[in-house]
């Protein structure tokens, strides 16, 4: 991996950043992925589009705009997206989320409304109205927005150029000892995903399993100082209860941000090219992706997988998104140490 000590990765005079769209089911990660794109000069984000996945699709909106009002994010359009798989029933995932979706700190209320549009047309017609090769796809949830925009306007995939998104695994899975959530809660949309003919790089558990939102690493973040790092804090120490408690993580994988990162300095991160499918059939293999490492990749391979993380530069790009991010005004957020202070009546009382 490349030497831990580079500072975090900013765009060059001659480099511009990084269009992304965001597609995304807030959800603890997902929420620090938003504060990464928004935070770091080598992100231009264009659009963040929500679908169903950790939570219903009202309650990953909310949540969207809640994080978006916390972090001061404005001139960006929100959507909402697919209320439910292609043809699958919905599952979310209130043991690791919570009922909210993003359970443990306090959320404000939305500042501005969503788009009009169906995020599934917001992120068609994103993708159309610039260049060629020049917008990415980040989806950090299931992959029915992308499947469906896909399908609706095939022109898309030979504009996009590329898909990164935070999903699958090589070696293991989370919803099953093979599926990964993103995956098997609509596997036929990424099947349709994975084979649409764009290259995807599938930053899945193999590599956010690395992604360890450590003792020391929660320090940093207190440091910062700011309420949105206060509340990236309260996001972790909720999220890391739950790890504990379903999957016996010591300190919880923060999946989501990586695939942000990736796009942000692609060095961080050893990915290797490899046929991907995913299994639509299997009764026990439901929602697989089944990487074939029997011969090397073809030359005409568009898929990758993300499979080691340099850890400290990662949450370098992290921390620094949340210092540039700042103190941000009319968050009317406040931290939930303070707010449960109030409301049992303590106040700090000044020395004498």
């Amino acid at each position: 991996m490349p030497d831990a000590t580079q500072t975090a990765a900013t765009p060059s005079a001659a480099t511009e950043p990084a269009k992304i769209i965001l597609d995304c089911d807030p959800g603890h990660d997902d929420a620090v992925a938003l504060l990464l794109a928004h935070g770091s000069p080598a992100i231009d984000l264009l659009a963040v589009t929500t679908v169903v996945g950790n939570q219903t699709l009202p309650k990953v909106t909310r949540n969207a705009l809640a994080v978006a009002r916390i972090a001061g994010i404005t001139g960006v359009p929100f959507a909402a997206g697919a209320a439910r798989p292609l043809l699958r029933q919905v599952e979310v995932a209130p043991d690791i989320h919570g009922e909210s979706g993003l359970d443990g700190p306090m959320l404000p209320e939305p500042a501005f409304d969503l788009d009009e549009r169906h995020a599934v047309d917001l992120i068609i017609d994103t993708v159309m109205a610039h260049e060629p090769g020049t917008v990415t796809l980040v989806p950090t949830g299931g992959l029915t927005n992308i499947a469906l925009a896909a399908r609706k306007e095939p022109r898309i995939v030979e504009r996009v150029k590329q898909v990164v998104l935070m999903g699958g695994g090589v070696h293991v899975g989370n919803w099953s000892p093979v599926a990964e959530f993103n995956i098997v809660i609509d596997p036929e949309a990424a099947a349709i995903v994975f084979e649409a003919g764009w290259d995807v790089v599938m930053v899945g558990l193999d590599l956010t399993h690395q992604a360890l939102a450590t003792p020391e690493v929660a320090e940093r973040i207190a440091a910062v100082g700011t309420s949105p790092a206060a509340f990236v804090g309260e996001l972790l120490d909720f999220f890391g209860q739950t790890y504990k408690d379903a999957q016996g993580f010591d300190a919880p994988p923060v999946h989501d941000p990586c695939a942000v990162a990736y796009v942000i300095d692609p060095t961080i991160v050893r990915a290797v090219k490899v046929p991907i499918r995913v299994e639509t059939q299997g009764t026990l293999t439901l929602g697989m992706t089944v990487a074939d490492f029997r011969a090397p990749a073809p030359e005409d391979c568009r898929t990758s997988a993300a499979m080691e993380l340099d850890h400290d530069r990662f949450w370098d790009l992290v921390v620094d998104a949340l210092e540039r991010i700042g103190e941000t005004a009319d968050t009317d957020w406040t931290p939930r140490a303070a707010a449960d202070a109030v409301e049992a009546g303590i106040t700090t009382t000044p020395e004498i």
